[in-house]
């Protein structure tokens, strides 16, 4: 048998063992004895679990003591035993008649592995309120854990994320790169005529391929490139058709550059021809506000400072936008590149820390036009630092 490969850790050991450490003092300030976590981006956080195997039922368990325990299907345990950190027993695969089965739930497996070390009373936490925790999962563990008390935890984890270490603000900054070479690709290549499936082929290639000069390829981010285009615009998640460019036209490009599945967002807005008045009004109002977002986003601040700050700018300029201006951002996995915590918004009165990380998102989505300039950043105790270095200006290109 050829010996097993791990991947090379993304972490020190020490660094997974300081995040369980931050977790379980968070568990025992809610009273709970066990947390059972399913989202893939808090999994690979606590263990550096990394796969594409978010689609069948897994998770990650944080006992009162010791290694965190990773439990998933039988198939993809090979890949935790080349990613995570801990000792190979502890990781628990699953037999694969558990997976999409109507007569039996990996949930049932799980429970009877926690009775079996003596997990099945006390409190447990669980993520209710994500993507990957489903109702039967729910019904199925609260059936087999008849004297534990199963309560919610959706998002303990993820606030103890919000504060980024240096490695991975150094990971970050590398996906800075990868996403400032995509937005020189497209302003490079897009002119009417092409085909959008093109230009996002051209966008995936910068996105991925190994820079000498850089040292480093790119990942797949959370996110599909999102381009609407004219009227199509005003909505803003919408992505690409394999149409050509059309003269006449704005296109905001909402993209992420992504490196050890630390994510860049940046967005930038291109008009092939004369950009219309009420267009170039919205963009001066926007980068006048984005200035006043900047000057608030500083340490001892809130995340309402930085979107009262930029508010009042549009306020000023007749501008409504009624929804969130950014959102923090870090590790990640689809479907989402934020972390799901605080928002850049009015009552958000979350405090500003050294390290926190947040895409400021001043894009506008408006009546038949959209328009989007934005900024990743870094609260440090003075000016935030952007991570990408590009204009902010929309670019026109006749």
């Amino acid at each position: 048998m050829p010996e097993l490969q791990r991947t090379p850790e993304r972490f020190s050991t020490r660094e997974y063992q300081r995040r369980l450490r931050q977790t379980r003092d968070s568990m025992a300030k809610l009273g709970l004895d066990l947390l059972i976590v399913s989202d893939p981006s808090n999994m690979a956080w606590l263990t550096g679990y990394d796969g594409w195997s978010f689609y069948v039922h897994q998770c990650v368990i944080v006992g009162p003591t010791g290694d965190p325990i990773w439990f998933g299907r039988g198939q993809d345990a090979q890949g935790a035993l080349r990613t995570v950190w801990m000792r190979d027993d502890h990781i628990i695969g699953y037999p694969d008649h558990y997976v999409q089965s109507v007569d039996r739930h990996p949930m049932d497996y799980l429970w009877a592995q926690m009775a079996d070390r003596g997990w099945h009373r006390g409190f447990i936490g669980v993520e209710m309120d994500n993507y990957w925790y489903t109702a039967k999962a729910h019904e199925r563990l609260l059936a087999g854990l008849p004297e534990a008390q199963i309560l919610d935890a959706t998002g303990l984890v993820n606030w103890q994320r919000a504060v980024k270490s240096d490695e991975e603000l150094d990971y970050m900054r590398k996906a800075a790169r990868i996403v400032e070479r995509m937005h020189r690709r497209i302003a490079d290549k897009v002119e009417v005529g092409m085909r959008k499936c093109d230009l996002v082929a051209e966008i995936y290639d910068a996105g991925l391929r190994y820079d000498e000069w850089a040292g480093h390829g790119g990942d797949y981010p959370a996110i599909v490139p999102l381009l609407p285009s004219g009227p199509d615009a005003a909505a803003p998640h919408l992505t690409w058709d394999d149409l050509p460019m059309k003269p006449n036209e704005g296109t905001f490009f909402e993209i992420a550059g992504c490196y050890q599945r630390y994510h860049c967002p940046l967005s930038r807005t291109i008009f092939l021809g004369q950009p219309p008045h009420e267009m170039l009004e919205a963009e001066k109002a926007v980068l006048e506000g984005m200035d006043a977002g900047l000057d608030a986003a500083k340490a001892g601040n809130t995340c309402e400072d930085i979107a009262a700050a930029f508010f009042t700018v549009l306020d000023r300029y007749g501008i409504v936008k009624d929804n969130r201006t950014g959102y923090p951002i870090g590790l990640s996995y689809p479907p989402d590149w934020g972390e799901r915590t605080m928002s850049l918004r009015r009552g958000d009165q979350t405090e500003l820390r050294p390290g926190m990380t947040f895409h400021f998102m001043t894009g506008l989505w408006m009546d038949g036009w959209g328009y989007e300039t934005t900024e990743s950043i870094i609260i440090t105790d003075g000016a935030p630092e952007l991570f990408c270095s590009l204009p902010r200006k929309m670019l026109v290109k006749a």
